[in-house]
């Protein structure tokens, strides 16, 4: 048994690359940055964002440098022993932490109004990362995306590590009305139409979040929820259906990116004792009766094939042609 364990908590383990931020040098970075407006359940300390949950959310704005010679998909991060190079590496320019939430509405506002931006991609990470984990790969994909305007990201309180599944499993649950509140002050900030895109078990958050939207007849924010992607969700597929049946209508187009051959929700579904997650399913009837399009990325499967979409540039162009974007349809 512990044997298995043991190598259960290796592959994980490989979900994510441990990172922290690391400044640009004398904040030279590539500029224009890419621009990342993030509000956080996780709990501030004195050197950053920790893994502790927070009764209160955070909101930040996070201003990231990208290298201009590098392939759609790829994520390069400086070792503790190399020196930061802005033409090789992702880099953080700026951070600016605000007091209220006021605050940071008014200054998505701003940014969305500069840019002439009336919509807005809400992005959510999954499971085991950090706080820079989790804005580093939304920087990558929006950038790679070409989106116009600026990113938004919910960054729930995962611990940021292969050990603490269940952790996350429950802080996934904690940050439902955190969840629900940045997408209140999304809309309130301008945007018309809202996509939300969710990693891993953030397909929980977001589900959730939505169910419980729905049920409280929260309309004036669901009505603007203009499309919902998952990728790889780390789902139960009865609890996606019962989630599904208490909003009574999905938003559309809902689409699911999964892999029959995803090892890490392989993985997890051996630790929740059930043969199929929603993002590894091999039997699509399951939740044909739901308005739901369904991708099997298997045969674009990268490392453990557990996110094909934001590493494949393949994949890339295909969502972005999904959601609509400019220049990928």
């Amino acid at each position: 048994m512990w044997t298995r364990l043991i190598l259960i908590c290796t592959v994980l383990m490989s979900c994510a690359p441990r990172a922290d931020f690391t400044v640009a040098p004398a904040r030279r970075g590539i500029v224009p940055p890419t621009t990342i407006f993030v509000g956080t359940m996780r709990e501030a300390g004195p050197e950053g964002f920790t893994r502790g949950r927070s009764d209160t959310a955070s909101f930040v704005r996070y201003d990231v440098s990208i290298p201009t010679e590098r392939e759609a998909g790829s994520l390069e991060l400086p070792s503790r022993i190399e020196r930061p190079d802005p033409e090789k590496h992702f880099l953080l320019l700026d951070e600016t932490r605000f007091a209220a939430e006021p605050d940071f509405r008014a200054a998505l506002s701003a940014a969305m109004g500069r840019r002439g931006q009336t919509d807005a991609v809400v992005y959510v990470h999954g499971f085991n990362n950090t706080m820079a984990e989790g804005v580093y790969r939304v920087a990558q994909m929006h950038h790679d995306l070409e989106v116009p305007g600026v990113g938004v990201h919910f960054a729930w309180p995962s611990r940021g590590s292969a050990l603490g599944y269940v952790y996350d499993r429950e802080s996934a649950i904690f940050s439902r009305s955190g969840f629900e509140a940045l997408l209140d002050s999304v809309a309130d900030a301008g945007a018309r139409e809202i996509v939300i895109v969710a990693h891993s078990m953030g397909a929980a958050v977001t589900m959730e979040t939505l169910r419980q939207m729905a049920i409280r007849g929260d309309s004036a924010t669901l009505d603007r929820v203009a499309g919902v992607i998952l990728i790889a969700p780390d789902l139960d597929v009865d609890v996606f259906r019962s989630q599904a049946r208490d909003m009574g209508k999905l938003p559309q187009p809902f689409v699911v990116f999964g892999s029959s051959r995803d090892r890490v929700l392989g993985l997890s579904a051996l630790i929740a004792g059930d043969p199929e997650r929603l993002g590894r399913m091999k039997d699509v009837s399951r939740i044909a009766d739901l308005e739901v399009i369904y991708l099997d990325t298997a045969a674009y499967n990268t490392g453990s094939g557990h996110l094909n979409l934001g590493e494949n540039p393949a994949l890339l162009r295909l969502f972005g042609g999904l959601i609509g974007i400019p220049g990928w349809c």
